[in-house]
């Protein structure tokens, strides 16, 4: 049911670009809307695609069909049946946009409720001294280690480059580039290994 303090023309105000109608609609559906979309995004979708973000893309294609002129004036009921149907849609679209092949969001772990997530703590804190030089250490005997011509390849890649953009940065074969990763991964490896 509508609110006491809209009017039955709202359809009418909505479709003459009648700013406080818009506003009536969007303050009135939108948390219900949210609500559905919430219901219809499982538990891993919903890592990925926000349920507000989901009704905004429901109200953008609501916003398209009104200006052409393809939604009648089915009053409120109508109103509401549009805006159900557009945000189930939209649910539906996500899903399977983020269920398709490598996107899947099936094959990723979630961590269960009520437990905390290590990964979020880690990955915001910065490293004790301790860790920092234990770090600098290691780095340091990795590019003693190396020749001249072999450090630059390892300071990228402590850089996040990748073996094709280190081959053309550096005018190096790519195989040449990918060895000497696998090297230092290995040193690195028995490194950890003496260690413990």
């Amino acid at each position: 049911m509508a609110p006491d303090d809209l009017s039955s023309d709202l359809v009418t105000r909505l479709q003459a670009g009648d700013g406080d109608a818009a506003r009536a609609v969007f303050e009135y559906f939108t948390p219900r809307l949210i609500g559905l979309a919430r219901g219809r995004l499982d538990a891993r979708l919903r890592q990925r695609v926000d349920p507000e973000d989901v009704v905004q893309s429901a109200y953008k294609s609501f916003l398209v069909l009104l200006g052409e002129g393809t939604f009648a004036s089915e009053g409120w009921d109508g109103l509401w049946g549009l805006l159900t149907l557009l945000t189930l849609r939209k649910c539906a679209d996500r899903a399977r946009f983020h269920r398709a092949g490598c996107r899947d969001a099936g094959r990723e772990a979630i961590a269960p409720e009520g437990l905390p997530e290590p990964w979020r703590q880690a990955a915001g804190r910065e490293p004790t001294p301790e860790e920092g030089a234990v770090l600098a250490e290691t780095v340091e005997l990795l590019l003693r280690g190396l020749d001249e011509d072999e450090r630059p390849i390892v300071e990228l890649s402590l850089q996040g480059y990748s073996t094709q953009e280190i081959s053309e940065q550096l005018g190096r074969a790519e195989r040449s580039v990918r060895r000497l990763r696998e090297r230092v991964r290995r040193q690195l490896e028995r490194m950890h290994a003496t260690e413990q």
